[in-house]
């Protein structure tokens, strides 16, 4: 802001060079790596809890004495408030800072969860959980907006990378954890409430411990302190000229991420590919126990170690993109003509292994003379597609919307959990009456035919970023 101030007009006030003080960039390390640690635990925290209450269907539906249809809706509905959240938690974000929806959203999250574990009947259990899944979304859409916020463009890819590998780390550990607490001595209910001591205390870690990352509000307090310095009331931050002179700003944050949905045909593209990805997730809780329990009769925490190839399979995965990000900030130091669609590179390997897998483990799986390592195998497979597409193309949306990473992420989440809410609703009796071979030809084939996508991205990316509507206002 010029020192020159008068109250005759407002000055807005801004960070004053590129190594401002305060600009989230230009925090220290150790500050970074706090906040990615407390924030990215947090979203594991989230994604485990969504996956664990799977393994806890036969005995839920044993004490409730109710089909295991509707014991299944505990994991649907959790997901399905997944999409409702960021209508909630990203307006809030963008108008009010990170720390306290983030902070707020883990420590309801954490209740709920314990909600869910206390009833004596279906119905509470329910509701409880659609309600924690709603607060979990906080992490899955504010995590990535906060990454953006404290990363620049030659560090954010590693640090989203590290964000993506909790997302999918929490679905393909849960159901080992969960079988082992069902299988043993604590119950059935310790599957959740193990996840909501965890949330609490990440919660409250996060409110006594996490600073603010977001800039428009950083400037707000900047702009406070500015008006008690020089005594000048004309000074205000952007934030705050929009709060003022904007009649309905809320209401333009809660519909800005559908409307990106349904109108920016990259969001919209993107966003249906990831939605499979992410759907197949949660089809994988209801066909890995039908494979490893049921074809080679393993019980139900042993059952669940296959699901650790999945998880191998996202490690080498996380390490093929990072490689290649290095490679990519590289180039973007030598000032190489670079475009965003590069970012895509590691989906058009992942890509095909993903259908890849998907046959390899329905064609091995369904014989108990294959050995059981070999559909495990082809699990390493599932997992190194699932994060070579899912990462690549969400560090692409964020990059290609980054002034609104907050809204473009909330639009993605809102497609992707809805479709990933119905894969568990329908995965048993699909398996069921198209055998396991069949049944996952058919997924194969779905993401066979989606393999083309990251390729015309790659083509047509540019033009269709040039042409947004939203990038240009």
């Amino acid at each position: 802001m010029d020192d020159a101030t008068t109250d005759s007009e407002i000055y807005i006030v801004k960070f004053e060079e590129k190594h401002d003080r305060l600009h989230p960039y230009n925090l220290n390390r150790s500050s970074k790596l706090f906040i990615s640690v407390t924030i990215c635990s947090g979203t594991l925290i989230v994604s485990y809890s969504s996956a664990v209450f799977a393994t806890a269907v036969n005995a839920v539906s044993r004490e409730f004495n109710v089909d295991k249809e509707v014991v299944t809706l505990g994991t649907t509905l959790f997901v399905l408030g997944f999409a409702f959240g960021p209508i909630i938690w990203a307006p809030a974000s963008e108008l009010r800072g990170r720390k306290w929806p983030l902070t707020i959203s883990m420590l309801l999250g954490g209740i709920f969860t314990i909600g869910a574990a206390v009833p004596k009947s279906i119905s509470p259990l329910l509701v409880c959980r659609f309600f924690a899944g709603v607060c979990g979304a906080g992490q899955l859409g504010l995590v990535p907006s906060v990454l953006a916020d404290v990363y620049d463009d030659t560090t954010r890819g590693v640090a989203i990378s590290l964000y993506a590998l909790t997302v999918f780390a929490g679905p393909f550990i849960a159901p080992f954890i969960g079988g082992f607490i069902v299988t043993g001595n604590l119950g059935w209910r310790w599957t959740l409430y193990f996840p909501a001591i965890l949330s609490l205390v990440n919660g409250l870690i996060s409110l006594v411990f996490l600073r603010e990352t977001h800039a428009p509000r950083l400037l707000v307090k900047k702009a406070v302190s500015i008006r008690l310095q020089t005594k000048n009331s004309q000074a205000r931050a952007p934030l705050e000229t929009l709060e003022t002179n904007t009649k309905e700003p809320l209401q333009k944050y809660f519909s800005r991420p559908l409307y990106m949905l349904f109108t920016e045909p990259v969001i919209l593209v993107v966003s249906i590919y990831m939605s499979f990805v992410y759907g197949l997730v949660y089809c994988l809780l209801g066909a890995y126990p039908l494979v490893f329990q049921g074809t080679y009769n393993m019980g139900q925490g042993v059952g669940g170690l296959p699901f650790l190839g999945l998880a191998i399979g996202q490690l080498f995965a996380c390490t093929f993109v990072i490689w290649v990000h290095n490679r990519y900030t590289k180039d973007f130091k030598n000032n190489k003509n670079l475009v965003i669609e590069q970012r895509l590179y590691p989906a058009l390997f992942g890509a095909p292994v993903f259908s890849i897998g998907i046959f390899w483990f329905g064609w091995t799986g369904f014989d108990s003379n294959i050995h059981w390592a070999v559909p495990t195998v082809g699990g390493v497979f599932i997992g190194f597609g699932v994060l070579c597409v899912f990462l690549p193309c969400f560090n692409y949306l964020v990059d290609s919307y980054l002034p609104l990473a907050a809204s473009t992420v909330a639009a993605n989440i809102i497609l992707r959990s809805s479709v990933a809410a119905a894969f568990p609703l329908f995965t048993r009796q699909m398996f069921d009456a198209m055998g396991i071979q069949w049944a996952s030809t058919l997924l194969g084939c779905l993401a066979a035919i989606m393999i083309p996508i990251p390729f015309a991205l790659r083509i047509y990316g540019p033009r269709l970023r040039k042409k947004s509507k939203i990038l240009l206002s």
